[in-house]
């Protein structure tokens, strides 16, 4: 059928085949996630609903081996959790930690990629290697090397510490005092995080165009003024990323804090989040509140990460 200036009409057939053809072309992609959203609803959504429920039960040795049935209590849980002043501690504890640990991680991470951007390529390479070897080290074997290295009697820290006139750090202990016990910790999990904020902003470093930074000096801008205005502006979607995870991982640290309290840390006076679940679920058997607490701790992730959220999605925005 053609129009009266003899151009063809779409048939109404047509017309339906090409709209069920954009229909199929719009759904393509929502089947290709399908089977992947499947498996992480069953593999992330059962435990976290099983944990909630788990929350407002009484749930210990009794229930776990099927000899009881859970005994349903409500908010009791919650509320002995919010009235306990030492879980309040180990919050605190725990929100320092972290706010320390991804801030200097952030800074540590961020400097050593500019570094290897400025570096001939065969140093880049060692530097490079190192740092990957540092990060594909398994964690007991790294814990077990620090703290030979922090060790009191024959640690290489106390040490070269004498050496250097510090008569007072002969037979230190780091692992007794709370303060020096996360002075180690942190050292052990930054040492362990950098290689991947540094390989990450690394990446995202490359890919700034050159003639930009170029142009900027010849107008005069300084290096710290490129970096500022420039680098840090062009890469900090990744940068937003990057740190989002590191929040998140330093929030729910458990083997370092773990190993050290069993290598002589007072664990009343070292808990993090991570520790103080596993002794409350498994060192006690009170699985009830353990999930209470892991609950909270999910919830005070999501705080302290929405902030990040909220920009990442103002990044995807055109």
């Amino acid at each position: 059928m053609t129009s009266p200036l003899g151009v063809a009409r779409p048939t109404a057939a047509r017309t339906t085949t090409a709209a069920a053809n954009r229909r199929r072309r719009a759904l393509a992609p929502y089947l290709f996630l399908l089977p992947v959203a499947v498996v992480l609803v069953l593999a992330l959504g059962y435990p976290l609903v099983r944990q909630l429920l788990m929350s407002f039960q009484e749930f210990g040795l009794a229930q776990q081996f099927g000899a009881a049935e859970p005994e349903w209590v409500g908010t009791a849980n919650y509320q002995a959790l919010f009235a306990d002043p030492v879980v309040w501690g180990v919050i605190a504890r725990s929100i320092a930690f972290c706010a320390v640990n991804a801030s200097l991680t952030m800074i540590v991470g961020t400097s050593v990629a500019v570094l290897m951007t400025k570096l001939d390529g065969p140093v880049r390479l060692m530097l490079q290697t190192s740092l990957l070897l540092a990060w594909a080290m398994p964690v007991i074997a790294a814990m077990t090397v620090w703290q030979w290295l922090f060790d009191t009697q024959y640690g290489v820290i106390n040490w070269a510490l004498v050496q250097s006139g510090f008569e007072g750090f002969a037979g230190h202990s780091w692992l007794l005092n709370p303060l020096s016990f996360y002075f180690v910790a942190t050292v052990i999990v930054v040492w362990m995080s950098v290689p991947f904020v540094a390989f990450s902003l690394y990446a995202a470093l490359t890919q700034v165009s050159e003639e930009v930074l170029e142009a900027a000096q010849l107008d005069g801008a300084s290096g710290w003024q490129r970096f500022r205005h420039i680098l840090v502006p062009t890469i900090m979607p990744i940068i937003y990323v990057v740190s989002l995870l590191q929040v998140i991982w330093d929030l729910r640290v458990f083997a370092q804090i773990y190993y050290l309290q069993g290598a002589g840390g007072l664990r009343s006076e070292t808990d993090l989040l991570g520790t103080y679940i596993y002794n409350l679920g498994i060192g006690q058997s009170d699985y009830g509140m353990a999930s209470a607490v892991a609950t909270f701790m999910l919830l005070l992730t999501l705080a302290l990460t929405i902030g990040y959220v909220r920009k990442l999605a103002k990044e995807e925005e055109p």
